[in-house]
């Protein structure tokens, strides 16, 4: 992808440039190779600077990635088919949405989502780095840290909430293996019971031992839950429809007029993309791991609008099916999970739903946190130790008492989830149509006052105006009352305001450079 390579011309093989790689890299702490960066500021002819690279941060070589198609379509299996997507999508059908009209909302939703996810994906496929070094590039190397925290912020939130909800099947489970344990389930602590309790720290310490292992163990899980979902939730729809006589509810509960339908329909599918604004901007803590462009499109086709609209045919039998049964409206899978009246069956959908949990979790909601915190102190922390820092914050936010408050989720995540189309439309705006793609990677992990990443003091005043214009609109269409009717679009108006307001007042006319970070660069699979 080489089309400029200013910057450094690699003399030697870059098997002997290969960075600050020991052979025993699991286990070696930041002392082991800050020592290595005199010698790759040698090399490269820039300073490199320990405040902004470490093995965590650092590129990763394009030789020896892992990351397949298959791979970026089971992160998507995962994803899609969470619990909180099915209460997102059966609130659809208790708006009064048919069949055809959830199938069009999600179906209109994925392919934006295709789209945006190219775009996000190949940049990290291009320069090899996570997130927080990618925001450097338009918001500077000290402003990078804002847009990073914002991202690290709402995952740790969820990833608490998940855990929590996750941990609630897992009570349902344990209760109908051993149903004398249902007296520790009545009482309450800090708003759980001792049970809860139990359920909700074992799940937490599976998550934190998994990632642990770093990006390589995820994608390895990932790949094991991906089949283990589609072929539960199948499973879990056929038998529903079968319950129910082979028939559905397929028209939706309420007769709406054709205006609100198509209104519905297009918030649907608008709030199906702000559901993953979170993801968007972060797909590149994945893709720079990624063999190919081909394997990012493909993965990302296959997962995002094949398996959405197989999700979407789930929803619609789950919900119109249940509807058929009893006239009741289920909020999520475990509702159904409960009614299953063999024991076997019922723990085997609990654990599949357990696997799930996880597998979302990890990719979701720990994976920014931990890159977050890692760019934050680099010094001190690496992925592993990022890790427990980000969990452990995950747990004393007590995150069920959160999920258990409407205006914690409306107001502390809407708020900041209203930040994170500005903070992708001023990214995606200044890569593609104002730099065309150019990076010079080696230059994102200097402090040198003249670096192209440095602007003023470390940040970029334009991005971040772009950013607080984006943001006021944003949060007036989520919080202002007479908004109302545009706050499904909330994400839109902020990337597309932040991406418009940057693209004016960028500098055109500069002459951007471009060269990879393959000197600096470490394996992908540490």
């Amino acid at each position: 992808m080489q089309t400029n390579p200013s910057g450094v011309e690699p003399t030697t093989p870059v098997a002997t440039q290969a960075g600050p790689e020991t052979p025993d890299h699991h286990h070696h702490h930041h002392h082991d190779f800050t020592g290595d960066l005199p010698r790759m500021s040698e090399l490269t002819g820039v300073e490199l600077s320990p405040q902004l690279y470490n093995k965590d941060l650092a590129p990763t070589r394009k030789a020896g990635r892992t990351w397949t198609a298959y791979s970026i379509f089971t992160l998507w299996a995962n994803d899609v088919h969470s619990l909180g997507n099915y209460a997102f999508a059966v609130g659809l059908f208790a708006l009064g949405m048919g069949a055809w009209q959830i199938l069009l909302a999600l179906g209109v939703g994925a392919v934006l989502l295709f789209l945006l996810l190219n775009f996000s994906g190949f940049m990290g496929q291009k320069t090899g780095v996570p997130f927080p070094v990618m925001s450097r590039i338009s918001f500077g190397i000290r402003g990078a840290q804002i847009a990073s925290v914002v991202r690290g912020a709402v995952a740790v939130a969820w990833f608490g909430i998940q855990t929590y909800l996750a941990s609630v099947i897992f009570r349902i489970m344990i209760i109908k293996l051993i149903p004398g344990l249902a007296p520790l389930d009545r009482n309450d602590i800090l708003g759980l019971s001792t049970l809860g309790w139990i359920a909700f720290v074992i799940l937490w310490i599976i998550q934190l031992v998994i990632v642990s292992f770093g990006m390589e163990m995820i994608r390895k899980y990932e790949a094991f839950a991906g089949p283990i979902i589609l072929v539960t939730m199948a499973a879990l729809a056929i038998w529903v429809f079968v319950q129910a006589g082979g028939t559905i509810e397929i028209n939706g509960i309420k007769h709406m007029d054709a205006g609100e339908t198509w209104r519905n329909i297009f918030a649907g599918g608008a709030l199906w993309v702000s559901i993953y604004g979170t993801f968007v901007l972060n797909f590149c803590d994945f893709t720079r791991n990624a063999v190919g462009k081909s394997s990012i499109v493909k993965g990302n086709f296959w997962g995002i609008p094949i398996n959405m609209l197989l999700f979407g045919g789930i929803v619609v039998v789950l919900a119109g099916g249940q509807f058929k049964i009893n006239g009741t409206l289920i909020t999520s899978p475990s509702d159904v999970v409960q009614l299953i009246p063999n024991t076997l069956l019922l723990v085997l959908a609990c654990l599949a739903l357990l696997v799930l949990t996880v597998a979302v979790n990890l990719m979701a909601n720990f994976v920014a946190p931990v890159y977050a915190l890692t760019n934050l102190f680099p010094k001190h922390l690496d992925f592993r130790r990022a890790a427990w820092v980000s969990g452990t914050i995950g747990l004393i936010i007590l995150p069920w008492n959160l999920y258990n408050n409407p205006f914690v989720i409306v107001y502390f995540l809407g708020g900041l989830g209203a930040l994170l189309g500005p903070l992708f439309g001023v990214v995606m705006a200044d890569y593609w149509l104002v730099r065309r793609g150019k990076v010079e990677v080696v230059k994102l992990y200097t402090e040198d006052e003249q670096g192209p990443y440095f602007y003023k003091r470390g940040f970029n005043p334009k991005a971040i105006t772009a950013l607080l214009v984006a943001a006021a609109v944003a949060v007036l269409i989520a919080f202002v009352p007479a908004l109302d009717h545009l706050a499904a679009f909330a994400w839109f108006f902020g990337a597309g305001i932040g991406a418009l307001v940057y693209y004016l007042i960028a500098d055109r006319g500069a002459r951007y450079l471009d060269s990879d970070g393959e000197v600096i660069a470490v394996a992908s699979t540490h």
